[in-house]
């Protein structure tokens, strides 16, 4: 990994971005913050973020390619997510390059491939004479085993965080129902390879019942609390199916009045904080708090259509953690 003094020396190539200049400020919250909590953003590929982020301008492309090293000196963001991998599997060269750009203490929280996930294809053009099909890999374990799990442990090696298994809204009588889901679940997460750390988003507020809880319990695998659209709130869906005895795995995607596209079109080209969620943003807080209270591990992934700006409402959320207002 380059050098930031590699910069004035001959021989080597100026990079193509570097990180951002952190206030005293940022540096100091990121001393005050316990070493097992990660906070995060959904990718880095965001031009909007020069001054926050990146040191420059740059187009998406090269954010794409070249941000997550400078990325990751943030001194805030120590994880981050990789949602390209939920739409095409990502190989074990792909995810071990990102693992070669980043800090020894650096973790990533990696979709697995929606293939797993989603029971019928959707009714979209990109899945071609699939669209609407019914889906002959979902709850695979093997093709999971081969496709998912072995690049994300073989790639990211000691910096593979959290592995996450996103069921999008679809039918629940496709899934197997209300109390067959759970079932189905257990025997998927069961039998994929022990070690690395699994994660479950719901996003059918009817599956998050005690059969659900029970199968990640059993299975040894943690729900990922979400705030979207559709779903109860943090404290509903962590008294329902969070682990105490397990780490705490946090998505904080979207503010729940709007759409995806209407956040983006909002919020774009993602450089502020467009409309402040004080409210979930303080339940994120609370629940932060309470798990590292008691020792565990906290992974906090923002997307940019939460607040406008992952970067700075990771900023704002290690503000709140560090030093909560008082009562």
């Amino acid at each position: 990994m380059a050098k930031r003094d590699q910069l004035s020396l001959p021989g080597f190539a100026a990079p193509a971005v570097g990180p951002a200049r952190q206030l005293p400020h940022v540096h100091e919250l990121a001393e005050q913050l316990p070493g097992t909590l990660r906070m995060g953003t959904s990718s880095w590929s965001f031009p909007g973020w020069r001054g926050i982020v990146y040191d420059r301008a740059i187009s998406p492309s090269v954010a794409s390619r070249h941000g997550l090293e400078a990325y990751s000196q943030h001194p805030l963001l120590r994880t981050v997510g990789v949602d390209r991998a939920f739409y095409q599997p990502m190989e074990t060269r792909q995810l071990r390059a990102y693992a070669q750009q980043v800090p020894h203490d650096f973790r990533f929280l990696v979709k697995a491939h929606e293939g797993c996930t989603v029971a019928q294809w959707p009714d979209h053009a990109r899945y071609g004479t699939r669209r609407g099909e019914e889906n002959p890999l979902f709850l695979d374990p093997a093709y999971a085993r081969d496709v998912v799990v072995a690049p994300f442990v073989e790639g990211l090696g000691d910096k593979a965080g959290t592995l996450l298994f996103q069921f999008s809204p679809q039918a629940v009588g496709r899934l197997g129902g209300i109390e067959g889901f759970p079932d189905r679940l257990y025997r998927f997460l069961s039998a994929l390879p022990k070690g690395p750390r699994y994660a479950v988003e719901i996003r059918n507020a009817a599956l998050l019942t005690d059969r659900y809880r029970n199968a990640l319990v059993a299975a040894n695998v943690v729900h990922c609390v979400n705030i979207i659209g559709g779903m109860p709130d943090v404290f509903s869906q962590a008294q329902a199916a969070d682990r105490v005895d397990g780490p705490l795995v946090v998505r904080w995607m979207l503010q729940t009045r709007l759409t995806y596209e209407e956040a983006k079109s909002q919020y774009a080209p993602f450089d502020a904080l467009a409309a402040e969620d004080v409210v979930s943003r303080s339940a994120v807080a609370q629940l932060m708090r309470d798990a590292l209270d008691v020792g565990r591990d906290v992974t906090v992934i923002i997307n940019n259509k939460a607040e406008g700006c992952a970067p700075l409402s990771v900023l704002k959320l290690a503000e709140q953690v560090a030093r909560p207002a008082p009562f």
